[in-house]
């Protein structure tokens, strides 16, 4: 974990070197949004509706790296009678259509087994239910504006069963859970509404062995080594009401990997 921290510190070194002065003050930023559940690379987090906060800080005067503080909490309890709350951070450099960020993912709602810890600053490798994740994306050109993204769980997740265990139940090794998704606008701008197309797929550098009770990773059934896990269509239109435009999006997707489906539909507000 330290050398996680030493590394975000040099690269952000880098980039603040690099950067001239900014010329107004206008760095921090805030978002608010609001959906009816929680849908995550295939993953049902929550079926319950969820208020989401965003702050982030403009390191540099491009804007092109950034500090923030993402964190979701839904409005009432899941069947299983668990409350879904979560808090990240996250460093992150974009520019150009590139993207390359590290978040600390820490999510509460279901500290399911006895190795999982709910400390938030418990960073121990036997039982974190801290997850560190690599996130990287590209954007093409408008002449064929597809997006690429590429994202690798490096350390911990006690709680999301992202470790390898031993026959004593103790750390072994981290399996590496990956998320590889396409994403393509098939309308653009039509009547002020904007439709994508997105498919993604799980797996892992050192996927478990199910033969023997492990799943493969994270996402899916946990039966494949690679499976399609989270395929749909995204909508998205501004509505104005009085001075202020409003973007609503809607969202359906399909997890063929566990059989499920699921309609999103949810508002952001920005300042």
């Amino acid at each position: 974990m330290k050398k996680i921290i030493l590394l975000i510190l040099i690269v952000s070194k880098i980039f603040l070197a690099q950067s001239q002065e900014p010329k107004d003050s206008e760095r921090l930023h805030a978002k608010i949004s609001l959906q009816n559940n929680h849908l995550w690379r295939g993953l049902i987090i929550t079926d319950k509706p969820v208020v989401f906060g965003q702050l982030w800080y403009d390191l540099n005067a491009s804007r092109t790296l950034q500090l923030g503080i993402w964190g979701a909490s839904s409005l009432s309890n899941d069947s299983d009678g668990t409350h879904y709350k979560e808090i990240n951070y996250y460093i992150q450099y974009a520019n150009n259509g590139f993207s390359i960020g590290l978040w600390d993912l820490f999510n509460s709602r279901n500290i399911s087994t006895p190795l999982a810890s709910d400390k938030i600053f418990d960073y121990n490798k036997n039982n974190t239910s801290h997850i560190i994740d690599l996130r990287t994306a590209y954007q093409f050109q408008p002449t064929f504006p597809l997006r690429i993204e590429l994202d690798v769980m490096l350390y911990g997740g006690a709680n999301a069963n992202e470790i390898f265990r031993d026959s004593e139940g103790k750390y072994d090794r981290n399996r590496y859970s990956s998320y590889l998704e396409l994403s393509y606008p098939l309308i653009g701008n039509a009547q002020g509404i904007n439709l994508n197309a997105f498919a993604g797929a799980g797996f892992a550098f050192n996927p478990g062995n199910p033969d023997i009770g492990q799943t493969t990773f994270l996402y899916g059934n946990g039966k494949n080594k690679f499976d399609v896990v989270n395929i749909g269509l995204s909508a998205r239109k501004e509505f104005g009401i009085l001075e202020t435009k409003i973007p609503v999006h809607l969202t359906t997707m399909w997890n063929p990997s566990s059989q499920f489906a699921r309609i999103q539909v949810g508002t952001s507000f920005q300042f």
